[in-house]
Order: C-alpha cells, then structure tokens, then sequence
C-alpha cells in the first residue's frame, strides 16, 4: 500500500472525561468520581462506573455514527440496547462482549448503516475497507495504547480503524491516552501484529 487515506472521524472516550483516562486506567481515580459522568446518560455515578471500563464498543459506534451523519446518543442508553439486542450479555458483575454478530444486526436494524461482522479480517483487507470509505472496529489488546512490547493478548478491547498509510494503521481508541494514542494514533504495521486478534467489525454508510 502506498496511499495514505485517513477518515476525519469524530472522537469519543469511553470516559465522559477524556482526559483522566491516564488516572482510570490506572486505578488512581474511580471512574464513579468522574465530574462529567451525568453526560453518559447513566442514572447514577454507580452505572457509570460499572459501564465505563466495559463500553469501548459503544464509544467505538459513537465515533461511526458521528462521522455517517447520524445522531450520537449518550454511551450509557446505548449500553442498555445493546444489551437488549443481545451484543452484551451481563450476569451479576459478569459481561460477555461485545458479540459481534448481534451488534452487527442491531447498528443495521437501528440506523441502517453496513454491518458486517468479520471473524476473520487480515490487515490487508482492513486496509481495502478504509480505502473504501468504511470504518473498521478491531479487536486488540488495550495495552495497544502504549505499544507495549509485551502484551498479555490479542484481543480484550476494541478501537476504531481510521486510516492506513504504508507503514501504520490510524486509529481512535477509546481508552487511548490524551495528546497521545487517543486520536489519529499512529499503530506501526511493525507492532500491529502484537496486539490484534484479526477480526473485528466492518461499518460503512447504506
């Protein structure tokens, strides 16, 4: 590949406050704490902060229906759809998800855009979906927002393929770190393979 295309993608955090994101993750700062957590659309700062560790997914969709043109509801109402359309599956503090193809039923019964859930997704064709004009989610492991050398998976979080470019993949992470691997976060091709599971979920306008 030797074009580079990047998406002009509205960002969404999985956290109201994006820019604690460092302090959440590492435990410092409860996510119950977080002054902007009424704008999630939960009924209480608990919700919240059951949820937010667990909506990368949500805040993923965020960022695609913003750049379709579609509205962009609150994360926590969409949590609770999902859960309905059977993509989450909680029992007690247990969540299994997201599940790909009931997601991709539900975003195409529910606005109408291209769904297509893909078990298998090379990052050459990844690459095909962005040149395109299509957003891709991709499974990866969170510690995908430092390049860590050494990750413990391949899967486990969920980012939004932006862009790609010869020699890196763009994306939106959700759980990315400010000024540094939230926007437009450069993945060199090179480390890519450390941290992605090769499946994911293809989005595209109707």
């Amino acid at each position: 590949m030797t074009i580079t295309t990047v998406h002009h993608v509205p960002y969404y955090s999985q956290w109201e406050s994006a820019d604690l994101v460092p302090e959440f993750v590492s435990g410092t700062r409860s996510a119950a704490t977080d002054p902007r957590w009424e704008s999630s659309g939960a009924e209480s700062a608990q919700e919240y902060a059951f949820w937010a560790p667990r909506m990368c997914g949500m805040a993923c969709l965020r960022m695609a229906l913003g750049h379709f043109g579609q509205p962009v509801p609150p994360s926590v109402p969409l949590v609770r759809e999902a859960l309905a359309a059977g993509a989450y599956v909680r029992s007690g503090d247990q969540v299994q998800g997201l599940i790909y193809a009931p997601f991709a039923a539900w975003v195409r019964s529910r606005w109408g855009l291209v769904a297509e859930a893909r078990p298998e997704l090379a990052v050459e064709e990844v690459d095909a979906e962005i040149a395109h004009g299509r957003l891709v989610l991709l499974s990866v492991h969170k510690n995908i927002r430092t390049l860590d050398p050494q990750p413990a998976a391949r899967s486990g979080h969920l980012v939004l393929a932006v862009g790609s470019g010869l020699d890196h993949i763009s994306i939106h992470n959700p759980s990315g770190f400010p000024e540094h691997s939230q926007q437009f976060h450069h993945v060199p091709r090179a480390d890519l393979g450390r941290f992605y599971a090769g499946r994911g979920v293809v989005l595209a306008a109707p």
